[in-house]
């Protein structure tokens, strides 16, 4: 290069899949049987069908290669909106508290660099979602880690929070259900934390994009009387529609919060494709039997998983929820990432380190249930072989 990187860049390495992959594919390249992925939460299953219709039906409609308005088209936000209303009874204005993304995770940023100063501190769980930390490092602000324990439930401990300095703190990132452990948190916890924001004047940000996987409980902070005055809830189609590569989310909130973030969000994209917005309306409008038959195809898939981690001699939750199944590794085990990397060369079957979200996860492993039955049980049966052969 002719020139030297941005200095932000320092604070942030290459997302940890990234360069995982490109070993998997790597790997797979130099033969052998292929590597069985088991560590991307990146849904194998179909979206709705009649949300691939309405995409494919869009691409021959005059004007649908327009430029869209950046707070999305009306007919989107009505569907959020009704869509919160159907399943959590929590009534948003569509006109002004509902703001679609071009992905959850971008809106991450949109919210970090609408809010966030150079200085500012940040609360982010340990473990969590990396985006949280990389985003705010790059925004110029300052990671104050909480931890999350299994001790804990995997939920904060507030009363401790509470005794730190926070006078710095200017947001706090909670994700319910929890990545990677697969935690619930109840409405009495969504209460305390409220109260908790409110005390000491943090923005709560709630990433829900986990809502309806494998859960028989979901929740939005917004039923919590009051949230909306300290809170914004991120929710995505990627895991609850099988729409990741698809890119379409929203950030609900008050409608001051949503106007400043659409100040930076104007400046960084110029709105979404219309037949991605007009598919996405008919996945919200999906009836209870579509997150039936989802639910029905992963709770197979989730069997299987924890065979896995009773054959790796791990120790899990059962009752976890969302895409992913947590699991403690025997105590000889100093780092998951011993057994991960061994499982990989000797099985060929990726599994995720839990250190990559963060120190608290270092002795915890990750299977992603975005892979099919019959992949599953390949790489069981070779885990299985490892294991007679004190490869593993």
């Amino acid at each position: 290069m002719i020139i030297k990187e941005a200095d932000r860049l320092s604070s942030v390495s290459t997302y940890y899949f990234a360069t995982k992959l490109k070993q998997v594919a790597q790997m797979n390249q130099d033969g052998g049987v292929p590597v069985i992925n088991l560590g991307i939460g990146s849904p194998d299953l179909n979206p709705p069908e009649g949300a691939v219709e309405r995409l494919i039906a869009s691409t021959t409609e005059e004007g649908v290669n327009k430029y869209q308005s950046y707070a999305g088209i009306p007919a989107l936000r009505k569907a959020f909106a009704e869509w919160y209303d159907k399943h959590f009874k929590v009534n948003l204005n569509s006109d002004s508290e509902i703001l679609p993304l071009i992905g959850s995770k971008e809106g991450i940023m949109h919210i970090s660099m609408a809010f966030l100063n150079p200085g500012d501190q940040v609360l982010v769980p340990n473990p969590g979602y990396p985006a949280y930390s990389a985003v705010s490092k790059l925004c110029g602000a300052e990671i104050v880690q909480y931890a999350l324990t299994e001790k804990q439930g995997w939920l904060p401990d507030l009363n401790a929070l509470s005794k730190q300095n926070l006078e710095k703190v200017k947001i706090m990132w909670i994700n319910y259900p929890h990545m990677p452990t697969g935690a619930r948190a109840s409405k009495a916890f969504f209460k305390e934390v409220v109260t908790f924001a409110r005390e000491h004047n943090i923005l709560l940000c709630h990433d829900n994009p986990y809502t309806f996987i494998l859960n028989e409980d979901p929740m939005s902070i917004f039923q919590v009387e009051g949230a909306r005055e300290v809170c914004l809830e991120l929710t995505s189609l990627s895991k609850n529609y099988n729409m990741a590569g698809w890119r379409v989310g929203a950030v609900a909130g008050a409608k001051e919060y949503l106007q400043t973030i659409l100040k930076f969000k104007s400046n960084m994209d110029s709105g979404m494709y219309r037949g991605l917005q007009e598919a996405a309306i008919v996945a919200l409008n999906q009836g209870q039997e579509w997150h039936d038959g989802l639910n029905t195809i992963y709770k197979k898939r989730k069997k299987v998983a924890l065979e896995i981690m009773g054959l790796l001699g791990c120790t899990y939750d059962s009752d976890s929820v969302g895409l992913f199944i947590w699991g403690k590794t025997p105590f000889f085990i100093k780092e998951a990432e011993e057994l991960t990397e061994r499982l990989l060369l000797t099985s060929r079957v990726f599994i995720t380190p839990g250190h990559i979200f963060g120190d608290e996860g270092k002795k915890y492993i990750r299977i992603s249930l975005c892979a099919t039955g019959n992949q599953l049980e390949q790489a069981k049966g070779r885990i299985v072989e490892a294991l007679k052969s004190t490869e593993v």
